[in-house]
């Protein structure tokens, strides 16, 4: 079973003062874009192919998936539906990986974030650097 990595697009776009403000939906595609060889080559401690999701909100959403990173539009908080596939995952006995710079969901039980990562130097396009 792959590994699920979990990309909280709103925090990891919005970690970098670039003007993403003024166009949510192209930062959302340019980050989506970013995510694809990650998906093929894995991040630091779990090796590709990985099972990418990014998850968008807001603004942001009508961003389409691409070969590799599915899209999940999150209906109201993105954070929500966030610690929603990271217990999916954990249900299912699936190694998971969230992506985030909010430290609440970063400090989510183990059972429903088993591993989050904060944007750190990676949010933009580091992903195997990521601090943890």
């Amino acid at each position: 079973m792959l590994t699920l990595l979990v990309v909280d697009a709103a925090n990891v776009v919005g970690s970098v003062p670039d003007g993403w403000w003024r166009d949510r939906h192209g930062a959302a595609e340019r980050l989506r874009d970013r995510l694809v060889a990650y998906a093929r080559d894995g991040v630091a401690g779990h090796p590709g192919p990985l099972d990418v999701v990014l998850v968008v909100e807001g603004r942001a959403g009508g961003v389409e998936p691409v070969p590799g990173v599915r899209v999940e539009a999150a209906p109201g908080s993105g954070d929500d539906r966030i610690v929603e596939l990271a217990a999916e995952a954990a249900e299912a006995g699936r190694a998971c990986v969230v992506v985030t710079a909010d430290r609440e969901l970063r400090g989510a039980s183990p059972r429903t974030a088993p591993r989050a990562w904060g944007r750190g130097p990676y949010g933009r396009d580091r992903v195997a650097r990521a601090r943890r």
